[in-house]
């Protein structure tokens, strides 16, 4: 019985593990879109990507795990517009619409994906040498 909570708590933390680095690889899109305005006036300038989780069943192990559940666009917050008047991309006012994404919130959600990644790291080698203390007392 232990056993299987050692290793059971092991796959809970692999699987926030795995949800955390899809959620930085998002974070990471969408800062790195930040400044790519519309190409033509009618067209759209990038579009942040949101993403969430479900808690899904593993009947197999008998726990919950959580999984990626989607990555949408956050139709939301509307488009900032830009006086840039040289640009393609500019309406008849010189206006440019730009990503509706706000590096400051995207950094600060990367500092949570990123200690909620150093969390499950955390639980994962605690499992590990939990798992090794006992294969040495059974020596």
């Amino acid at each position: 019985m232990a056993e299987d909570s050692i290793f059971g708590a092991m796959t809970t933390s692999a699987y926030g593990m795995r949800a955390q680095g899809e959620r930085t690889r998002v974070i990471s899109e969408n800062i790195a879109n930040a400044n790519t305005a519309a190409n033509t006036p009618d067209s759209e300038p990038y579009n942040r990507k949101i993403i969430t989780f479900k808690n899904e069943m593993d009947r197999q192990q008998g726990q919950r795990l959580v999984k990626v559940d989607d990555i949408r666009d956050d139709k939301e917050k509307d488009f900032p517009l830009k006086y840039m008047p040289d640009h393609p991309g500019a309406n008849a006012e010189g206006y440019v619409k730009m990503p509706n994404v706000n590096s400051l919130i995207e950094l600060t959600d990367m500092r949570e994906a990123q200690r909620s990644y150093e969390a499950n790291l955390g639980m994962m080698e605690q499992s590990r040498t939990m798992a090794q203390r006992t294969i040495d007392m059974l020596r």
